[in-house]
């Protein structure tokens, strides 16, 4: 009888160790942000994002075709009008950069920028 409860006991501590170890280790949910583009601008025009979490932002345009680039990740996509389009990524570095239009959208293209900042 002793044997039997050590038995079950053993199993259910092992049950509890591989419980914990899955949720220490398991990988962050990835965290979703819409960004809307519109000539010219991105609404929101700043993202906070933390590093080490991963991220999709969801894209669509109101207008046009255009572009969402992030140089200091080198990451970027097309953005079509009347379509979602995921961009994911893990951001590996904190600090503030610089996310862009890098399709060319009409005559305010060049200040069609936003600020991504990632905290630790």
């Amino acid at each position: 009888m002793h044997a039997r409860r050590r038995l079950i006991a053993g199993a259910a501590a092992a049950a509890l160790t591989a419980t914990v170890a899955r949720a220490l280790f398991a990988a962050p949910a990835e965290r979703v942000i819409r960004v809307t583009a519109h000539r010219f601008l991105f609404e929101p025009n700043e993202l906070t994002l933390t590093k080490g979490v991963p991220v999709a932002i969801e894209l669509t345009s109101t207008d046009v075709m255009m572009g969402f680039s992030v140089p200091d990740f080198d990451v970027r996509s097309d953005i079509v009008p009347g379509q979602v389009t995921r961009l994911r990524f893990t951001p590996d570095k904190t600090g503030n950069f610089v996310f862009l239009c890098d399709v060319f959208c009409g005559s305010g293209h060049s200040g069609m920028s936003g600020v991504m900042r990632v905290i630790a």
